[in-house]
């Protein structure tokens, strides 16, 4: 049972046809007799996702396809997932993205090797034909780490800005401890209150510099193109991380880098908008106003340092006041 398999892969799945032959083909050549591999099919409505995936499963060995009876979303296939999932070391794939061969064994040598709570990767940004390089943020690599002291500063790019579940793997032990499960319901930015929950509870982690995840950006159904409601689940997620916070010892200045994460991507939002349903774009101020309304101009002048003209005058068009708060 679980003691015999070493890592379990979780693939959340949905409207993805044209990328599982893809995708499924790179699992083939990651596969060892001790991995397994979980689909998880949550109600595909505009292709035959789920076919594809009985069909080009048959070649990889321990494979599993489960279908939700409804559609819930990127957190709660994962969560489907992990609650499957019988090995030692978790990680998670999406459905449209794919791995170099051989990835999951370096990356899991690299866990058993240093025995730590969790490992990160670097991955590979894939537009088109473009692709490029994108670092974890935390420059030391191949030593066990404090998670914690991966956090800060509050004004530069740190590892709680670098959210991507698949970009490592997991000890199983951090599932015991409750940290590898998703908020349900949680349509995008699910990865935010997960990347925080476990860089301030895990006890250790390792950054290696492995570059085999292929990370597809800029598709047509992803939901970071689409303008729909969907995307102002950002609101909850970083709602769930200022109150899961609010509890901790070093809450203060925890909070100074989540209200300036907050801040960034309202920001980003607010300048991007015009993608949105015109009722969504509205929605997006009114909620963002609550959000910026719900600091202090204090929290807000420390959350904006080095921001930029730009997105601070966006914030400050929201939010009204703000007279005291610079770029």
């Amino acid at each position: 049972m679980a003691n015999r398999i070493t890592l379990s892969v979780v693939v959340p799945c949905y409207n993805i046809e044209p990328y599982v032959a893809e995708t499924v083909t790179s699992l083939v050549n990651n596969a060892r007799d001790d991995f397994e591999f979980l689909f998880v099919e949550d109600r595909s409505t505009k292709d035959r996702t789920y076919e594809a995936l009985l069909d080009l499963t048959g070649k990889l060995p321990r494979s599993r396809v489960i279908r939700h009876e409804r559609n819930g979303g990127l957190a709660t296939a994962r969560n489907t997932g992990v609650d499957a999932a019988e090995g030692r070391y978790l990680t998670f794939l999406d459905g449209d993205d794919w791995l170099a061969p051989g990835h999951l064994a370096r990356v899991v040598d690299v866990a058993e090797r240093f025995d730590v709570d969790f490992v990160r990767t670097d991955h590979v940004q894939v537009t088109g034909v473009e692709r490029a390089v994108h670092r974890a943020p935390e420059g030391r690599r191949h030593t066990p780490l404090d998670p914690r002291d991966s956090i800060l500063p509050v004004d530069d790019t740190t590892m709680v800005d670098y959210p991507y579940a698949w970009a490592g793997v997991y000890h199983r032990r951090l599932l015991d401890r409750g940290l590898l499960r998703f908020h349900d319901g949680l349509r995008t930015a699910e990865d935010r209150p997960w990347i925080w929950d476990l860089h301030r509870r895990a006890d250790s982690y390792v950054v290696a510099s492995l570059h085999g995840v292929f990370y597809r950006r800029g598709l047509t159904g992803s939901l970071t193109q689409i303008g729909d409601v969907r995307q102002l689940d950002f609101f909850r997620a970083f709602d769930l991380v200022l109150a899961e916070l609010a509890d901790d010892p070093e809450a203060g200045r925890l909070r100074r880098k989540a209200l300036r994460d907050y801040c960034v991507v309202i920001a980003h939002q607010l300048l991007d908008r015009r993608r949105f349903e015109r009722g969504v774009a509205a929605r997006l101020r009114r909620l963002a106003a609550e959000a910026l309304g719900a600091m202090s101009e204090e929290e807000l002048g420390e959350a904006v340092v080095g921001m930029g003209e730009e997105r601070v005058r966006v914030l400050r068009r929201v939010r009204g006041g703000m007279k005291g708060v610079a770029a």
